[in-house]
Order: structure tokens, then sequence, then C-alpha cells
């Protein structure tokens, strides 16, 4: 004889109603931009797109400086991070107080798991995610994969970044957090490297040829791309030189306060200053695309600048440009 399926508990039915709405996404991939207002932007994109009410498990995977501080402020404004790249919180994270009769008790924790395990016993950590997630608390967990195996359970929505953002709903077959680990670890050096570029490029920009910020900015696979309202009166060759030039001398990239990063001695603007690379020899493949290409809609100029591994990408492979 079958048993009756139990019934579910108020704190279970969450879980239950997610996987009725939203087990058609698999997953979907966005230019992981550089700067903290792009990312913002983005960030701001996917929440409306895919976060829902009943995602009480999110679990947020990259390496150190991708930006997953600042794609979770994005994801949710105002929540306050237990530990942030502009300063550690020394008081305990909240959620270790959590009490379900506490009606004043916050709805929505964060936890960076790497800082936790210095502190904390990963039965505790796990604990406390549980508790909170099954009393209807929503939980985001940086570094998710450093957890999950003990948890037991996936989360309910998977943010990677590395040179992509991406955004996966995993079921009973995955994605598991260790495959969305791998991906983005081997994507991350890409979008440092072109991060780096992308800003030595401005700099030569504005040295040599007087061309001030703001410049539109944008993404491409591998890459960077520089909007101009009017086609830049630069040669490309002679830009690329100079830009290469800068990277033979393997100059060290630092942070140098906030929003500025020097490229050795010269100080300039940046938002995103841990997405960089540590010098700049360490940019592999540098190269411009030899013709500025043109978005008849936005009517825009686009410089297009490449790294690493020759490959068609992105706008290379749409405008068949070949570099050359």
């Amino acid at each position: 004889m079958t048993e009756p399926t139990p019934e579910l508990s108020p704190a279970q039915k969450p879980f239950r109603a997610a996987a009725h709405y939203y087990e058609t996404l698999i997953y979907a991939a966005y230019y992981a931009p550089r700067g903290r207002q792009r990312l913002y932007m983005v960030a701001s994109e996917l929440a409306h797109r895919y976060l829902y009410p009943t995602d009480l498990a999110v679990g947020i995977i990259g390496p150190e400086g991708a930006g997953k501080s600042t794609l979770i402020k994005g994801l949710f404004p105002g929540l306050e991070l237990t530990n942030d790249d502009d300063g550690v919180n020394i008081r305990p994270a909240p959620i270790y107080s959590f009490h379900p009769g506490d009606y004043f008790a916050p709805h929505t924790f964060h936890l960076d798991v790497r800082y936790e395990l210095a502190f904390k016993q990963r039965h505790e950590i796990v604990a406390a995610i549980s508790v909170a997630a099954l009393h209807g608390r929503r939980v985001v967990i940086e570094h998710f994969d450093l957890i999950y195996e003990a948890l037991g359970f996936n989360a309910q929505i998977l943010f990677g970044i590395g040179e992509e953002i991406l955004v996966a709903r995993p079921n009973v077959f995955g994605p598991f957090p260790a495959a969305i680990k791998a991906v983005v670890d081997k994507t991350i050096n890409f979008r440092r490297m072109a991060h780096s570029a992308e800003d030595i490029t401005s700099l030569v920009l504005q040295r040599d040829y007087n061309y001030r910020l703001p410049i539109h900015h944008s993404d491409v696979k591998h890459g960077f791309v520089i909007n101009f309202n009017s086609r830049p009166e630069i040669d490309l060759r002679e830009l690329e030189g100079k830009v290469k030039e800068i990277i033979r001398q393997d100059l060290p990239l630092t942070p140098t306060g906030e929003d500025c990063i020097a490229v050795g001695d010269t100080e300039i603007p940046c938002t995103g200053t841990r997405t960089h690379v540590q010098r700049t020899g360490q940019i592999q493949d540098f190269r411009l695309l030899k013709d500025y290409s043109y978005h008849p809609i936005l009517k825009e100029f686009m410089l297009i600048g490449m790294v690493g591994p020759h490959e068609a990408a992105g706008y290379e492979e749409i405008t068949r440009e070949i570099d050359g």
C-alpha cells in the first residue's frame, strides 16, 4: 500500500512553489562588465528577470576580485554584506543570532563562506543557513561552492561571475557549483587582461589624443569596446603600438585609493580596481581590430580591442573583421 504524501510545512512550501514556476531555465550568460556602475546595471537587470521572493538559497560563485560583492549589491540593493571589499564588519554575522520567533529578524542574510570558515566550524555555517532558509528567510551565500556538499542541497538560483555572469536554476541533474566554478575560474583572467588593456588604451587616448572621459564602453568576448559619437582621426596601428609599448614595459598596476589605479607612476580613474592583472606584461596577445565598426542604429563608431588567443568571438565574428 502506498503511503500518503506528507503535508508540507509552511516553511517548505516556498521551495515546492519555486520548483513549479522556474524549471524551464537551464542557464543564461551575460558579459561581466568592468567598472562598478556597469556591473550594477547588469545586476539590476538580472534581479528583475530572474529573482523571485521564493528564492531562499542564493549561491554566488567566483574568484577573488571578480566583482562578487558588487554583483550582490546590484542584485540586492541595501543588503549589508558581512565581509565587504570596502571593510570587514567586526560583529558576528546576524544570521547566527536568528531566531524564528523574532518578529523583527531580517528577511535577507548574507554570508561569505570563505570568510566565515576562518571563524566558524562548517557545521555551524550549515546549521545557520538551513534554519534561516527553512523558516522563510533568504540567504545570499558567497563562495557557495565551499559549503554545497556539507549543506546537502543546491541553491535555488546560482550566479557565477568570471569573464561572464552565468545564471542557473539547478535541478537534480545540475548544474552543480563545481561546474560553474570551473568555468568562472578559467575565464576570469581574460576579464582581468581585457580590463587592464581597456584602461591602458583609455590612458593613451587621453594622454596622446586628447580624448577625455566619459567615453562609452561596452563588452565583447575576450576584449573590450570603446564607443565614439564621431569617427576618431586616430591611426589604429599607431594606437596599438603605443598600448603594446606600455604592455612591454611590464609596469605594475596598483590600486591607489578610491576609484583610482596607477599604471606605473600614472594614476587614472577606475571603478573596478581589483579586476586587473598585477603587471602590464601579463596582458597576452593584445591587438586592435584595424578599422572602426559603425553601429547604424546608435550612430556610434566602435574601437574594438582583443586579448588572449586569436579566435572568432563576439564582434569579430559578426563583422567578419580579420586582425592583421
